[in-house]
């Protein structure tokens, strides 16, 4: 089935690689035009390389390559007021706002006791106030279109389950379920749909980016939390195109009665 969101607008938030990349093109794919962003810059403490102009460009040939219109700006989800501007400036453009997917976030590994306040800070600021700041600046678009719309933020698994190593991490994406439902609550009295996604070990700059060696590290530390980690030693990563087969069906009028849902795509690793 192809066309599922044709004639629909949607804003994506890190979408200059991986996951984000990922929900961009799979959303063109399905007839959408697309409202793109990411900082594209390092952030301190994560232990992965960040995202660059050049992997935003890439996300732009490849929406293209499909016949769909993009544009792209480079954006920190923490700054509201520019996060308000590029979504004015892309609806004032592609003519109207249908889907929103609040995707980007970062990944602190560390030890409770090594997680600084800038950590922490920066944590909360992009993974939690980053998706408040999202739906901030483009819910009021929706209601004020009056179509409905879907809004899809991205958790975790660890927004269902706590993982070890990860407490300003846990606590962000424990968040992001809350106002997933807070939202819902509210919202759906303008035929707008808030739902989350708990992705679990999925493959992309965050989780290739040497995150073996550091929990190589943790167990020697303390290996009796390592079982807590689930099936992330027990498969493959998974492809991101399964977080955007998800995005699909909730930004789809497929999903019309679906609201507050927390959906997890994480190869069972909640339930350990």
């Amino acid at each position: 089935m192809t066309g599922r969101l044709e004639g629909k607008v949607a804003f994506i938030t890190g979408a200059a690689r991986g996951q984000g990349r990922s929900h961009a093109v799979r959303l063109a794919e399905e007839g959408a035009d697309i409202i793109a962003i990411d900082i594209c810059e390092g952030i301190p403490g994560p232990h992965y390389a960040p995202a660059t102009p050049e992997d935003l460009e890439e996300t732009v040939r490849q929406v293209e390559a499909l016949d769909r219109r993009i544009i792209a700006e480079r954006a920190d989800v923490r700054d509201l007021a520019r996060l308000k501007e590029v979504v004015s400036g892309g609806i004032a453009q592609l003519g109207r706002l249908d889907i929103v997917v609040a995707n980007a976030g970062i990944d602190i590994l560390k030890n409770w006791d090594d997680i600084s306040e800038e950590d922490w800070h920066n944590t909360i600021g992009i993974n939690l106030t980053g998706v408040w700041n999202t739906v901030m600046a483009t819910a009021p678009h929706m209601v004020e279109a009056g179509n409905g719309g879907s809004i899809v933020l991205i958790s975790s698994a660890n927004g269902i389950k706590a993982g070890p190593f990860n407490v300003a991490y846990n606590a962000a994406k424990f968040g992001v379920t809350g106002l997933a439902k807070s939202f819902a609550m509210e919202l759906a009295k303008d035929r707008i749909r808030v739902n989350s996604i708990h992705p679990g070990p999925v493959r992309s700059g965050m989780t290739e980016g040497g995150v073996e060696e550091i929990f190589a590290k943790f167990a020697e530390v303390n290996p009796r939390l390592m079982g807590m980690l689930g099936v992330w030693l027990d498969v493959d990563l998974m492809d991101p195109r399964e977080i955007s087969n998800a995005i699909v069906y909730l930004a789809s009028d497929e999903s019309q009665m679906t609201t507050g849902l927390e959906m997890a795509v994480d190869a069972g690793m909640s339930m350990y």
